[in-house]
């Protein structure tokens, strides 16, 4: 059975088009308007909300609960000081991916991990004689994300407690006569907040969001606008830009850190006092140069993919949709050089963009690849470069007022 947010009463009278999609059980908006962009410039220009309740939420606490986190994180969690939140990854003994994540550290020995997926089963399985307790209390919250340049603007009018929070901190705080936990973080790569809610106090919380929002010209977006958002941020998706080697089938679904771009999460990893899971598989690697890819960011020649359309009697697409297939991409001999997992069209950019894993030979920023096309009905190319990421990196996501 199909469950429903803690907002979907509201949710479900502003979404205009009905379409919906599942996420982790629930209903999830694939878009709220006729046009997806109008969510995307809202959250780009003003101010947007998304229903980020479906994130598994685990509760981690107990004595040994550091120490705990410590071995089973990749990043080393004994850096995040209470009040604090990590972006943070989990692997298992080979090395390879399982999963990523947001932790948020309450005090010595008091966690909260967001996933995308559910990890309990993995998390207990890990305690072992350790003095801490693994609780999912995904139901009891419900999870509000508020991103845009006008987001700060917004919650000052709703709490006082944020207007200076930094990035990736979180505060308690009272919104609607609820307190709320209040965070300076979100999947847009921009200026944003989330704010987790008990769930019985969902809808009060949201009202005032809505209510606080109208001069700001809030509105809310849907997972296709995220995506465009998340992208241009070059942000990774699980399901997308990996899966998780607990459910790849062969080398070719599972992936390490540094494949993806992950090994800026790996500081001290020499450190031997920290033994976590999947350490000596990562080392190993390094030592042997023996990463498949490595994981970039490309950029379509906007005026070649223009001429393409063009000179084939059609009209080049703009469509902001990211694609939900592989593109391949080639190298000046026609040899196949890796592939785009997400690939979109950026208003931002103003042309195609992709997170791509490309063969390391073949990773260097400025190189030019193909990007394989179709027009009518045949196969062909485009020139793309490659591209540090994000490709959109504003001031005001990490800046102080």
């Amino acid at each position: 059975m199909v469950k429903c947010t803690p907002f979907h009463p509201r949710l479900s009278e502003l979404n205009t088009t009905q379409l919906w999609q599942h996420w982790a059980g629930y209903l999830a908006a694939t878009q709220y308007d006729i046009a997806a962009k109008h969510e995307y410039f809202a959250a780009r220009n003003a101010v947007g909300f998304f229903d980020a309740s479906p994130l598994y939420k685990y509760q981690i606490s107990g004595r040994d609960a550091e120490r705990f986190l410590a071995g089973v994180l990749a990043r080393d969690i004994r850096t995040c000081r209470p009040g604090r939140a990590q972006y943070t990854i989990w692997c298992d003994d080979g090395g390879y991916l399982l999963e990523d994540g947001v932790v948020f550290r309450h005090s010595a020995n008091d966690f909260l991990l967001t996933a995308a997926e559910p990890n309990l089963s993995f998390l207990q399985n890990q305690i072992g004689a350790l003095e801490v307790s693994v609780e999912d209390v995904s139901v009891d919250s419900a999870m509000l994300a508020i991103q845009g340049p006008r987001s700060r603007a917004l919650i000052a009018a709703l709490t006082d407690e944020v207007s200076e929070l930094p990035f990736f901190a979180h505060t308690q705080a009272k919104i609607a006569g609820s307190e709320v936990t209040v965070s300076r973080t979100g999947f847009t790569g921009d200026l944003g907040y989330e704010i987790l809610i008990p769930a019985d106090a969902a809808l009060p919380v949201l009202d005032a969001v809505m209510a606080a929002g109208e001069p700001h010209h809030l509105r809310p977006f849907g997972d296709q606008a995220l995506n465009i958002l998340r992208i241009e941020a070059g942000l990774s998706l699980i399901g997308v830009e990996f899966t998780s080697s607990r459910l790849s089938f062969n080398e070719h679904d599972r992936l390490t850190p540094d494949e993806l771009g992950f090994g800026w999460l790996l500081k001290g990893l020499e450190d031997d006092t920290r033994p976590f899971t999947g350490r000596r598989a990562i080392l190993a690697e390094r030592a042997a140069g023996a990463s498949r890819w490595k994981t970039v960011g490309i950029t379509v020649d906007g005026h070649a993919f223009d001429s393409l359309y063009f000179e084939a009697g059609l009209i080049p697409p703009k469509d902001e949709p990211p694609a939900e297939w592989e593109t391949m991409l080639y190298d000046d001999a026609g040899e196949q050089a890796g592939y785009a997992t997400s690939y979109t069209y950026s208003p931002m950019m103003q042309t195609q963009i992709g997170i791509a894993r490309v063969r390391p030979e073949l990773a260097e920023l400025g190189r030019t690849l193909q990007v394989e096309q179709t027009v009518n009905h045949t196969y062909t190319s485009v020139p793309a470069t490659v591209t540090r990421m994000p490709f959109y990196n504003p001031e005001r996501k990490t800046s102080m007022p």
